[in-house]
């Protein structure tokens, strides 16, 4: 197994619950397995994974993916895991979706749906920019919300419908901000409005206080809950809707497969993203979200937070869907993902 640090700049600081990121640093990893190199990208988050530190310790030490615990180096089992499994899709003959999907390796998925993500603004800047997805051919957005007053972000959401109509399904992401108060107050507004579902309305370790949420027209979807709480916690609290799966947070493209479909038999949906991740792990997202059937808008167009990445990347968006690269493995050829550009 080899290696390999990366620094890559964002085209624009992205703040998050842990503070402010300006660059996404992290580790690609390369594999022989079965006769193929296979690649993967283990690219830690504050707050959601191991430190950037911890990551290179545990990918320096491990000699098998076993020796690497999602619950305490997710973002380097990711590596590993991606790397394997791009080789076993490559050793194959087929595009790692269908590797993952081996109840159906059969099937073809073209695309998927995806969501645009609009960052907090005024009123008339959230409508403005989300005017300006569906323009470009988004039917799902989703806004972010908590950082201004309940009342202030239900004036953003109406402000939106009234300009974007009825026919664009619309989501909140509240990464945790509010008091049980608030979000009462939040859902019985945003019911009227038709949001689809609230991420993440309280704190991650508030189950209780999600499960007491839901039974109305708006979902809740658990998202940081994921990576403070184990996933069988998670399902016996009956506390979510939708389940908010980012591989790099759970371990890898097999583990949130698994997860994914463990929700679907409990009827919660769920929904892939990214952690802003490079091409590597935005690919391996990708093949994640095409190998649930029917999946519905996920988060992965983020390509454009880069300012540059590790390689080209194979996949378009159009019309508000993603397209799934066909060719064997993750759909990036290991020798053009560099990481001294």
């Amino acid at each position: 197994m080899k290696v390999s640090s990366f620094s890559l700049p964002l085209d624009s600081p992205l703040e998050t619950a842990s503070g402010t990121i300006d660059e996404r640093r992290g580790f690609v990893v390369r594999s022989d397995h079965r006769g193929e190199t296979g690649v993967g990208e283990a690219t830690p988050l504050p707050g959601w994974t191991e430190s950037l530190d911890d990551c290179r310790v545990a990918l320096d030490g491990a000699t098998a993916l076993r020796e690497l615990d999602s619950a305490e180096v997710p973002a380097a089992r990711h590596g590993v895991a991606t790397a394997l499994s791009d080789a076993d899709a490559r050793a194959d003959e087929i595009p790692l979706y269908r590797w993952l999907d081996a109840d159906s390796a059969d099937r073809r998925c073209r695309s998927v749906p995806v969501n645009a993500t609009v960052d907090d603004g005024t009123p008339a800047e959230t409508a403005d920019a989300i005017a300006e997805a569906t323009e470009s051919g988004f039917d799902c957005c989703k806004l972010k919300v908590g950082a201004r007053s309940v009342e202030e972000d239900v004036e953003r959401v109406r402000r939106v419908r009234e300009r974007v109509g009825d026919d664009v399904t619309l989501r909140a992401d509240a990464n945790g901000a509010w008091t049980r108060a608030e979000a009462d107050s939040a859902f019985e507004a945003f019911e009227s409005l038709a949001v689809e579902y609230v991420e993440q309305p309280l704190a991650a370790d508030d189950l209780a206080g999600h499960a007491d949420l839901r039974g109305g027209s708006v979902g809740v979807a658990l998202d940081e809950s994921l990576a403070q709480k184990r996933v069988g916690t998670v399902f016996d609290a009956d506390a979510a809707d939708v389940l908010i799966l980012k591989p790099m947070v759970l371990g890898g493209p097999g583990d949130a497969y698994t997860l994914a479909m463990q929700a679907r038999e409990r009827g919660i949906e769920p929904i892939v993203t990214t952690t802003i991740d490079a091409v590597v792990a935005r690919l391996a997202a990708v093949h994640v979200a095409a190998a649930i059937p029917n999946v519905a808008a996920c988060g992965l167009a983020t390509g454009d937070r880069l300012a540059r990445d590790l390689a080209p990347d194979p996949t378009t968006i159009s019309e508000g869907r993603i397209s799934v690269p066909q060719s064997a493995g993750l759909g990036v050829d290991p020798s053009e993902v560099r990481t001294d550009a």
